[in-house]
């Protein structure tokens, strides 16, 4: 089999597998429900008054809202991302890529060619910082260019390629490949876990090669080491059995990056809106939804999609009136009280201190 057709096999296997595979953390949750905010009986504010808009990599969103990334470059994955994009436009969010190492291998954009149903939409593209360590600035600059993305995401995933059976081994020059990027490529870059969270040591080394976004991507969602786990045979699968759990939880790992200047986008195990409520109120500038959408299209297509992101949207407006929060700078400014397994996440000094009552 050859290498795009590995790819392709891998990456259909993945839909299949975060379609309807139980690829979600067993023990370990998101910390999103050790978020709790304070009721406002009196919020002096009418629904229509709400503004959930936010703007990211310098683009303006109606709601703080990514579809994150599961769809790689397939024929199959195709028609998913152009169904997501359309309802990117529609709804004014954003939408995330799969993995493009397929397009860099094949030269082609099959699978990503949106621009199309969504002119205006928020696109980021998407590569592993491995593949992006062995290619060229131009390629990548290329590849960016040809599918219409506003930025590019280079995930950080040792842990899911570690038990990938076609996984890379040798995680060398991230940071250096980062720093590359940062100052050669004429789009912005997300540094972008995939499952396991970023760390305030991690984040802070971000900050010093100068990537200004991150997303968090934590634990408590879809694990992307079960996933690879599902399709490994003996040892790699023993190992993903034994690794199923690791990670940072999504609610931590945006407490970790506060107060560094960071654009912190959380995703990993959000679900409805008032997941999307807590994570903002921690800090994030907005956050990522991916395995909820996919089944949604999977039972509904377009309009499934459309339909469960405009109630997250719906819920999350409503979260904002319930604290009497205008805009979602407001609702930064609310009293937040956080229960022990997450508190203990939140750096000493860090501006979030402030807000947590006792």
């Amino acid at each position: 089999m050859s290498v795009p057709e590995v790819i392709q096999s891998r990456k259909d296997q993945h839909l299949d597998l975060c379609i309807s595979g139980p690829v979600g953390f067993r023990q370990r949750s998101t910390l999103l429900e050790q978020v709790e905010l304070i009721h406002d009986a009196l919020p002096e504010l009418a629904l229509a008054e709400v503004d959930c808009s936010c703007t990211l990599l310098g683009r303006r969103l109606e709601a703080p809202i990514i579809i994150a990334a599961m769809t790689g470059g397939t024929e199959r994955a195709a028609a998913v991302n152009r169904d997501l994009a359309a309802v990117a436009q529609t709804l004014g969010i954003g939408l995330a890529f799969g993995s493009q190492r397929r397009q860099i291998v094949r030269g082609s954009p099959l699978g990503f060619e949106v621009r199309d149903l969504a002119p205006s939409a928020l696109l980021l593209g998407n590569i592993g910082v491995v593949q992006a360590r062995e290619a060229s600035t131009a390629a990548l600059e290329d590849m960016v260019r040809q599918a219409g993305c506003d930025a590019l995401c280079v995930h950080l995933n040792p842990a899911m390629e570690l038990v990938q059976p076609e996984g890379d081994l040798d995680f060398r020059q991230g940071e250096a490949t980062l720093r590359r990027l940062v100052d050669e490529l004429t789009v912005p870059i997300v540094a972008k876990e995939t499952g396991c969270g970023v760390s305030r040591s991690v984040a802070e080394r971000l900050v010093a090669v100068g990537v200004c976004v991150v997303d968090v991507s934590g634990a408590g969602g879809t694990s992307w080491v079960g996933v690879e786990t599902l399709r490994a045979h003996g040892d790699d699968a023993q190992r993903g059995e034994t690794f199923w759990d690791w990670g940072i939880p999504t609610a931590a790992s945006v407490a970790q990056c506060d107060g560094l200047g960071l654009q912190t986008i959380a995703t990993g195990g959000l679900r409805n809106g008032l997941d999307v409520l807590r994570a903002l109120a921690l800090g994030a500038a907005a956050c990522g939804i991916a395995r909820p959408v996919l089944q949604a299209w999977n039972d509904g297509g377009r309009d499934g999609a459309e339909a469960y992101l405009r109630r997250v949207i719906a819920e999350l407006r409503m979260g904002l009136l319930l604290t009497g929060s205008r805009d979602l700078e407001a609702l930064r400014r609310q009293p937040l009280f956080l229960g022990p397994e997450l508190i203990r996440w939140v750096p000493a000094h860090a501006p979030l201190r402030a807000r947590v009552q006792g």
